[in-house]
């Protein structure tokens, strides 16, 4: 039985998350999950739960964001081109 470390709930199917620096989270939900760990945009402040757009180390929900915001290029896309 684990506990959420977001909302305290005690889960018997409770899931870890670990982070790239080897810290470990424990949750009972991705909602949990995503309140603690997503990033938030800084344009707007909504959390960033899909791919969203990092310019010079910033992120941002979508590339409206990030050209409506102080830092990068203006040319920034939502969308790889696959050619």
């Amino acid at each position: 039985m684990g506990t959420c470390e977001v909302c305290g709930n005690e889960y018997d199917l409770a899931f870890e998350v670990r982070t790239r620096d080897g810290a470990a989270h424990t949750f009972d939900s991705f909602e949990c999950a995503i309140h603690q760990l997503a990033p938030i945009c800084e344009h707007c402040q909504c959390r960033v739960v899909g791919h969203g757009v990092q310019v010079d180390g910033h992120f941002f929900c979508c590339a409206h964001c990030a050209r409506n915001s102080t830092v990068g290029s203006r040319e920034i896309r939502d969308a790889v081109t696959t050619s």
